[in-house]
C-alpha cells in the first residue's frame, strides 16, 4: 500500500493512521487481568439490628441455637422441609426423631421449635446474612443484640412475664440484659412487630419482620407488638447453648448435648462453639476472612465426601507413584504409550499375515481343484498345507467370501470326481 500520492494520504494509509491506535488499546483492555472483586463491606450498626431484630428478644438459650444453625443454611432448610411434613413433632422428643439425620447438631436442636424453622425458612436470604455476620463478628453480633434488648426495655416493651423472665446483670464488666425462660422445661417462642423497639433509628434499613405461621399461632394477636404461641412443653436437653455476652460467643452445656446427641458426643472442653466449614455445603462465605479461616477445613470436608462417595484417593496415590517413576528416568504415560503402540503394530502385522494366508490358499484351491480329470490328478492339501500354515485355517475368518467361493470349488470338484471317467477309481493310477 502507498502511503501517499502528492500531498494527499491515501485512504488505506488515513484508516491505519487511525485504527492502529485503537486496536492497541483494545489488546490492552482485553489482555489486562481483570480485576479481583473487592471484599464486601463489614455490615453496619443498622444493618446488624435490622437482621436481628426479629430474634433479639428470644430467651438467650434459643437465641444463641439460632445463631449457630444460621451459620449452615442448607441444614436449616432441610430440617424446615422435615419440620412441614412432621408438624405435631417438637420438644426434645422431635430431636430424638432427627438424630440420624446428617445436620449439624444446632440445626437439629431447631426441631424441638417448629415455628423458628418455618420463619427462617420464609427468609432463607435474611437467615444466610445473619449468619454471615455472626461468623463474621460473633462479638459484635452479641453487642448489637444488647443494644435492641435496651430499646425495647426503654420502650416499656420487654419486662418479666408468665412467660419470661428479664433481669439486669454484668459480665466480665458489661452491662447486659438476661432472658430466660419463667419455667425452664417450658420455653414460649415470640413473635415481634418492629415497634416493640420503639422509634427506629434507621428508615433506610427497616427491621426484618418474620411473621408467625398460622398453624403455630392459630389464635390471639398482637400486645404491646408481642405475639406469643403456645409453650413448648419437654424441652429437656435441646437447649444446650448459651449467650455468653461478656466473651462475645457462645457457650455449650456438654452435658446437655451429649445427652441428646448420644451418636456425637463431645469432650468436657469443647464448651465453645467452632463452626463446621465441611458441614457448610455449597452456600458460600461471604467474606475473605471466613473463608481463609474456614476454607481448608471446608476443602478438608469436600475431600471426605469425595472419599465416601469411593474417590478414596487412588488417583492421588497413582500420580504419586508416576512421579516418583519419572524421578527415577521412567515415564509410565510414555510406556503406555510405547506398549499401545506395539500392540497396534501387531494386530497389524496379524491381520497382513492373515491377508497373505487367505490369497495363498485361494491359489493352492485353485491349482489342485481340476485334479479329477488327468491321470495323476491329486486330492487337495488340507488347512494345514506348507503354503499357508497355520495362519491359514483363519483365511476363512478374516474373508468370508473367500471361504465360500472355496467350498463351492470343492464342491465342484468331488462332483467332476464322482461322474469323471474312474477318476478316483477307475482313472489309470487316479489315488484317493
Amino acid at each position: 500500500m502507498t502511503e501517499y500520492v502528492g500531498a494527499r494520504a491515501r485512504p488505506g494509509a488515513v484508516l491505519t493512521r487511525w485504527l492502529l491506535p485503537l486496536l492497541l488499546f483494545a489488546l490492552a483492555v482485553c489482555g489486562s487481568a481483570p480485576a479481583q472483586a473487592q471484599d464486601p463491606a463489614p455490615f453496619k450498626d443498622e444493618e446488624l439490628d435490622q437482621m436481628l431484630a426479629p430474634i433479639a428478644l428470644y430467651p438467650d438459650s434459643l437465641l444463641s441455637q439460632v445463631l449457630m444453625a444460621s451459620t449452615y443454611p442448607a441444614d436449616v432448610k432441610d430440617a424446615a422441609a422435615w419440620t412441614k411434613a412432621h408438624p405435631d413433632a417438637k420438644g426434645e422428643a422431635a430431636v430424638k426423631q432427627v438424630e440420624s439425620q446428617a445436620w449439624e447438631p444446632a440445626v437439629k436442636s431447631l426441631v424441638a421449635f417448629p415455628q423458628v424453622l418455618v420463619m427462617m425458612d420464609g427468609k432463607p436470604d435474611h437467615v444466610q446474612r445473619l449468619g454471615d455476620a455472626f461468623l463474621a463478628d460473633p462479638g459484635r453480633v452479641m453487642d448489637r443484640v444488647q443494644v435492641l434488648r435496651k430499646k425495647a426495655q426503654e420502650a416499656g416493651n420487654l419486662k418479666t412475664t408468665e412467660q419470661q423472665t428479664v433481669t439486669a446483670t454484668t459480665d466480665q464488666n458489661k452491662q447486659v440484659i438476661v432472658i430466660e425462660p419463667a419455667q425452664p422445661e417450658q420455653v414460649y417462642v415470640p413473635v415481634y412487630q418492629p415497634s416493640v423497639y420503639g422509634a427506629w433509628g434507621y428508615p433506610g434499613y427497616p427491621p426484618y419482620y418474620w411473621a408467625p405461621p398460622p398453624y403455630y399461632y392459630p389464635t390471639g394477636g398482637f400486645v404491646a407488638g408481642v405475639f406469643w404461641g403456645a409453650a413448648i412443653v419437654g424441652v429437656g436437653n435441646a437447649l444446650w447453648g448459651g449467650c455468653n455476652w461478656g466473651g462475645g460467643d457462645v457457650n455449650i452445656n456438654v452435658n446437655k448435648f451429649n445427652n441428646v446427641n448420644v451418636n456425637n458426643k463431645l469432650s468436657n472442653t469443647n464448651n465453645k462453639f467452632q463452626h463446621n466449614s465441611a458441614a457448610r455445603r455449597d452456600v458460600p462465605y461471604r467474606d475473605s476472612k471466613s473463608r481463609e479461616q474456614y476454607g481448608r477445613k471446608a476443602d478438608a470436608g469436600a475431600q471426605s465426601r469425595e472419599a465416601y462417595r469411593g474417590k478414596d484417593g487412588r488417583d492421588a496415590d497413582r500420580a504419586k507413584a508416576e512421579s516418583a517413576l519419572k524421578e527415577r528416568g521412567a515415564d509410565p504415560a510414555a510406556g503406555r504409550e510405547q506398549l499401545q503402540g506395539a500392540d497396534r503394530d501387531r494386530a497389524n502385522a496379524a491381520a497382513r499375515d492373515t491377508g497373505r494366508a487367505g490369497a495363498g490358499g485361494a491359489t493352492a484351491g485353485t491349482s489342485q481343484r481340476d485334479f479329477g480329470g488327468g491321470s495323476g490328478a491329486t486330492r487337495p492339501s488340507n488347512s494345514m498345507s506348507s503354503s499357508g500354515g497355520r495362519d491359514n485355517a483363519l483365511s476363512g475368518v478374516s474373508n468370508s467370501s473367500a471361504s465360500r467361493a472355496q467350498a463351492n470349488r470343492g464342491s465342484a470338484s468331488r462332483s467332476s470326481m464322482g461322474g469323471g471317467g474312474g477318476a478316483v477309481r477307475g482313472g489309470g493310477g487316479g489315488r484317493r
